[in-house]
C-alpha cells in the first residue's frame, strides 16, 4: 500500500510534537515503521490520508462500541453545538448521565464526572487514601491505570516488591507507596497483605486486564481480593475504564459477585469524546468536595458534548440483543483466528471477554504479565504488518486489546479472518 502522505505528515509532526504523536503507543515503537495517519472512519472501516481503507479493530482503544461516526451520536452532538459546547455551570444532562450510569452499575451509588480515565483513577486513589487514612496502594504487574505518578510503577523480580518508578519524574519516595504483585496471583497478594496490609488504602485492579492484551481473572481471584480488603480494612477499586459498558450492560460488576467499593469509568461513557468518571458507595463519594473535604475539580468536567455523546451511546446499547450480538462477533473472530493458526501450525492463545480480545502467539494460556511477555512478539510484529497490508488496522502493540463494535458486520469479520489466514501462512 502507498502511504506517502502518512509518512510525510509523520515527519513534519516529529518537528512539533514529541515523537510525532500525542500518545506513545501511536508511534509504532513496538512494531517498527511509521504510523498510519487516519483521515476518517465510518462504521467498522477507517480510511487513511492516502485513501487506503481498513477494517478497524482499534476502535479508538475502546470508546467506539457503536463503530465510527454512528448516526445517533452525530445527531446528539449537532444538537449540543446549537445550544452550547461548554456552559461552566451544572446542566440537566449531567444528571441524566449520572442516573443512567448508577442504574446500570451495581456498585455505583453516586459518581463524579471528570475528563479522562487517568483523572478518574487519580481522584479515586486520593479518595481511598482519605477514607482509610492510609497512604499505600496495591496494583498488579501489567495493569495500567493511566499516567498518574502513583500508577507508573512496575514490579521487581519477585511477587512481593516495593514500587520502582517506570518513568523519570516520578519521585522514588512516591513510588514506594505503590505495592505491586502479580495479576491472578492470590497467594502472592495474600503474602503482601500479611506484611503490609494495615498500610494499604486500596487495591486497584482491572477486572479484565486490558493493557497486557486481554487477560481474564481466574476463578476466585476477584473474590479473594474482596475478602482481603474486607479483612484488612482496605478499599477495592475496579478500573473499568476499558470494561465499563463494553463487556456487559453494567460493566464487569454485572458479571461477578465480588463487588468493589469504588469504580473508575471512561471510554464508552463518552461515545468517542474525552470523559471519565469515578463512583461507588455513597458514604465514600460524599467525602468529595463540595459535599465533603476531599478536593477534586475540573473546568470542563461534565462537558455537554461528551455527555451527549455518552448518553446517546449508552441508550443505543439498550437495544435488545446488543450484548448478545457483541459476544457472538467476538466468538466468531476468536474462532476464525484460531482456525487460521491451526491451518498453519502456529501456536495461538486468544484472551477474550465479549467484544474485546487479544491473540497471543503462545502455546499456553496467558494469565499474567510474564505470560504475555513470553509470547512470540517477533512473530506478532510480522503479523501486524501483514494484516495492515491486507486491509486490517490493528493496535500497534501485542499488548493492546482489539475492539469490536456493533458496526462490525459479517463482511468486516470475514475480511479480518481472511487476512489472518494470509498473515499466518
Amino acid at each position: 500500500m502507498n502511504r506517502q502522505k502518512s509518512d510525510s505528515i509523520f515527519r513534519a509532526a516529529t518537528e512539533l510534537i514529541p515523537g510525532g504523536v500525542n500518545s506513545p503507543v501511536r508511534a509504532w515503537k513496538a512494531v517498527g515503521g511509521n504510523p498510519v495517519h487516519l483521515a476518517s472512519g465510518e462504521g467498522a472501516w477507517v480510511t487513511d490520508e492516502d485513501g487506503n481503507r481498513y477494517v478497524d479493530l482499534v476502535g479508538a482503544y475502546g470508546p467506539l462500541i457503536l463503530g465510527h461516526s454512528p448516526a445517533v451520536v452525530k445527531e446528539a452532538l449537532h444538537g449540543v453545538v446549537e445550544t452550547g459546547t461548554a456552559l461552566g455551570a451544572p446542566s440537566r444532562a449531567e444528571l441524566e448521565i449520572a442516573k443512567v450510569i448508577v442504574e446500570r452499575c451495581p456498585a455505583v451509588e453516586m459518581l463524579r464526572l471528570v475528563n479522562s480515565g487517568t483523572e478518574a483513577t487519580m481522584s479515586a486513589l486520593r479518595l481511598a487514601r482519605a477514607a482509610t487514612g492510609r497512604s499505600h496502594m496495591l496494583k498488579f504487574n501489567g495493569c495500567y491505570h493511566g499516567h498518574g505518578d502513583s500508577f507508573l510503577v512496575k514490579a521487581g523480580s519477585g511477587a512481593l516488591t516495593f514500587g520502582a518508578p517506570d518513568s523519570p519524574g516520578v519521585p522514588a519516595s512516591l513510588a514506594e507507596l505503590t505495592l505491586v504483585t502479580e495479576y491472578n496471583d492470590l497467594k502472592g497478594t495474600r503474602a503482601m497483605f500479611a506484611e503490609r496490609g494495615t498500610q494499604i488504602a486500596c487495591v486497584f485492579v482491572e477486572p479484565v486486564a486490558g493493557n497486557m492484551g486481554c487477560v481474564l481473572p481466574e476463578n476466585g481471584f476477584l473474590q479473594g481480593l474482596r475478602e482481603l480488603c474486607d479483612e484488612y480494612g482496605a478499599l477495592l477499586v475496579y478500573d473499568e475504564v476499558m470494561t465499563g459498558f463494553r463487556v456487559a450492560r453494567g460493566g464487569y460488576q454485572e458479571l461477578t459477585d465480588a463487588q468493589p467499593d469504588l469504580v473508575t469509568l471512561g471510554k464508552v461513557i463518552g461515545g468517542g469524546l474525552p470523559i471519565g468518571a469515578y463512583g461507588g458507595r455513597a458514604d465514600l463519594m460524599s467525602r468529595v468536595s463540595p459535599a465533603g473535604d476531599v478536593y477534586q475539580a475540573g473546568t470542563l468536567s461534565g462537558n455537554p458534548l461528551a455527555v451527549a455523546a455518552g448518553l446517546a451511546t449508552l441508550r443505543a446499547l439498550d437495544e435488545p440483543g446488543t450484548y448478545e450480538a457483541l459476544e457472538a462477533k467476538g466468538a466468531r473472530l476468536q474462532a476464525g483466528l484460531e482456525e487460521a493458526a491451526r491451518a498453519n501450525d502456529i501456536p495461538l492463545s486468544v484472551g477474550r471477554q465479549g467484544a474485546m480480545l487479544c491473540p497471543y502467539f503462545s502455546s499456553k494460556p496467558v494469565r499474567s504479565f510474564q505470560d504475555a511477555m513470553d509470547s512470540d512478539r517477533e512473530r506478532w510484529t510480522g503479523f501486524f504488518h501483514s494484516m495492515l497490508e491486507n486491509g486490517v488496522h490493528l493496535p500497534p502493540s501485542p499488548f493492546e486489546c482489539w475492539f469490536l463494535s456493533t458496526a462490525h458486520d459479517d463482511a468486516a469479520l470475514e475480511h479480518v479472518i481472511k487476512a489472518a489466514h494470509s498473515a499466518m501462512s
